[in-house]
């Protein structure tokens, strides 16, 4: 051979190696952009999928719209012949699948049973086939086929650490799945899994703080669906109708329970029907007064579609609005009947002042008695008005100033002492030597709550009895009734002991008549507004039921309290006492 043959020769082996050589570099590199475009593939089809279900998770927790959502694209990166799910639900076991190409029974019934089986392996627990409920879609079952089920896979299905059901993709082809396509199914499932268990904690940590406001609402708040059972009931709810013990409550408890008062099943229907609000007329239940309002539960979807979930009732109690309306009642009454009887006397007098050319200066003098009498009457009464206004509404004021309520006590004893006599009322005082001669507290405010005790007194003690004004000081930690017995008082009922045993060093002040004293459902109302007593033995004079209220007060803003100690037929015994705030020595 030449050496012009052999060169050629040469050439032509390099260049065939060469071409060998770029043919495999070829391949390989085919290899590996088939590889990177598949797996850019599944990356979009990963991102896809996810911003879908976000979106869709964004507004549903329903696990079977989101399976779906994942069932329908899964054609996109993987071949099967039936994808298929199966949901836990209360009464049954939901089989859905989707047959992308014809197969035949036995190969739905084969995936049926293999799933079965691997949800009781997860939940430990046995199916039975006839509470499965089957919804099958995409092609078309042909009896004819008879490939069986080749190819396999499950992925449970977990939310909030349960397992809810399992996802399944199968194939009559052999060696199908590998596992890069599950890994990445199992990935997109447990990426749903995950925001669905987040926005479920999310709503139930919302669920449970609207539970407890609901719960603690001083209103009845009952929600039904639109078949009008009961979804949300409250204590208060309970209580309008007496069954707060009770757990199991329908809306035919409602309706037995409230008869005439309120047609609740008709005016739910026709609030959830017409979407309209309803406001009842006030009724009473259970010995409260309540003012009933429906309204429908609205919802307004993603598609800005406003549907009806259902309706709401609200039972206001309008108990204290009904107290308060009596009270505006019983005081309008109250100062028609005591501005009447003075202003009729203030008319009568100046007339017959302004009419009659006989009277003499007595007469005139009488006249102008009457006149002022009925005046001061009057302007107590406004007085009384203003103190009470001020009290409700934290502007009342007490100016202390140093006094010795030994004083205080014998003034007001000199100034009823007629009125005494006249009802042959044996009227007496009774000061402790330990009681300091210099105490801070309002003076002319003490006087007004003696005045009121010291009348009320004398008006309900029979002809004859006794009133006694005593003063002490009570020591911390001293028995009261020591105290009392020291003073050789002789109370129709001892003071309660437990109110004195954290007091400090106090001023104590009695006011103690032989009267008819009072009964036991009758005390709690004495220190209301406009609260009378009917049962004085001598007197037909009502007043205005404003004094013990008004005294109350003034003793509250000096830091101290009021209350009585009573017996029916044998006497009461109003106290008050005034945390002791000595006097400046040189004051």
């Amino acid at each position: 051979m030449t050496p012009t043959s052999l060169i050629l020769l040469g050439i032509t082996c390099v260049a065939v190696g060469m071409s060998v050589f770029l043919s495999i570099e070829n391949r390989t590199a085919k290899r590996v952009l088939e590889k990177r475009e598949r797996d850019v593939s599944r990356r979009m089809y990963e991102l896809a999928i996810l911003k879908e279900l976000g979106d869709r998770i964004g507004y549903s927790l329903n696990v079977q719209e989101i399976i779906d959502v994942i069932t329908n694209s899964l054609h996109q990166f993987i071949e099967y012949s039936a994808v298929s799910y199966m949901l836990l639900e209360p009464e049954k076991v939901m089989f859905k699948i989707h047959l992308e190409n014809s197969v035949h029974r036995g190969f739905v019934n084969e995936v049926r049973d293999r799933m079965l089986s691997s949800l009781g392996a997860l939940l430990d627990r046995e199916f039975d086939t006839k509470n499965v409920e089957e919804i099958l879609s995409g092609a078309i079952l042909i009896e004819e086929l008879d490939d069986p089920v080749r190819s396999f896979f499950n992925i449970p299905l977990v939310i909030d650490e349960k397992v809810v059901g399992v996802l399944t993709v199968a194939d009559t082809k052999e060696g199908l799945y590998r596992e890069e396509e599950m890994t990445l199914l199992y990935k997109i499932i447990q990426q749903a899994s995950k925001a669905v268990t987040s926005l479920q904690g999310v709503v139930k940590t919302e669920q449970a703080k609207v539970n407890a406001m609901v719960e603690s609402m001083e209103d009845g708040v009952v929600m039904t669906d639109a078949d009008y059972r009961i979804m949300v009931i409250n204590p208060a709810a309970r209580r309008v109708i007496g069954r707060e013990e009770e757990d199991d409550i329908t809306i035919f408890d409602f309706i037995d329970n409230l008869g005439g008062k309120m047609d609740i099943r008709g005016r739910l229907e026709e609030s959830v029907k017409l979407k309209k609000t309803y406001e009842s007329e006030r009724f009473e239940m259970q010995g409260r007064f309540y003012q009933a309002f429906v309204s429908p539960v609205k919802n307004v979807s993603s598609l800005h579609e406003e549907g009806v979930f259902g309706g709401v009732v609200i039972f206001h109690d309008v108990t204290h609005e009904v107290e308060l309306e009596q009270v505006r009642d019983d005081f309008t009454s109250m100062i028609v009947h005591e501005l009447r009887t003075p202003l009729s006397g203030i008319q009568k007098v100046s007339e017959l002042l302004k009419t009659s050319k006989k009277r003499t200066v007595a007469d005139t003098k009488q006249y102008i008695d009457i006149i002022y009498q009925n005046s001061s009457s009057m302007l107590d009464l406004v007085n009384d008005i203003l103190d009470a206004a001020k009290i409700q509404a934290g502007k009342f004021e007490v100016h202390r100033e140093a006094a010795d309520i030994a004083e205080v006590i014998a003034d007001r004893v000199a100034f009823f002492a007629l009125s005494a006599a006249d009802k042959k009322i044996h009227l007496t005082t009774a000061i402790a030597p330990s009681v300091p001669k210099r105490i801070a507290f309002d003076v002319q405010r003490i006087k007004q709550v003696l005045n009121n005790l010291m009348s009320n007194a004398l008006k309900f003690t029979h002809e004859g009895g006794s009133v006694t004004i005593a003063a002490f000081l009570h020591e911390p930690g001293a028995v009261v009734d020591t105290e009392v017995q020291k003073l050789s008082l002789v109370l129709p009922e001892p003071l309660p002991e437990d109110t004195f045993t954290a007091l400090p060093a106090s001023l104590v002040v009695l006011v103690i008549d032989s009267g008819v004293g009072i009964s036991a459902e009758n005390k709690p109302e004495l220190f209301n507004k406009f609260k009378q007593l009917d049962n004085a033995p001598t007197s037909n004079t009502k007043g205005t039921g404003l004094g013990l209220a008004i005294a109350r007060g003034i003793l509250q803003e000096h830091g101290g309290s009021i209350d009585v100690s009573t017996k029916i037929d044998v006497g009461s015994t109003f106290y008050f006492v005034l945390p002791l705030v000595q006097a400046e020595p040189n004051a």
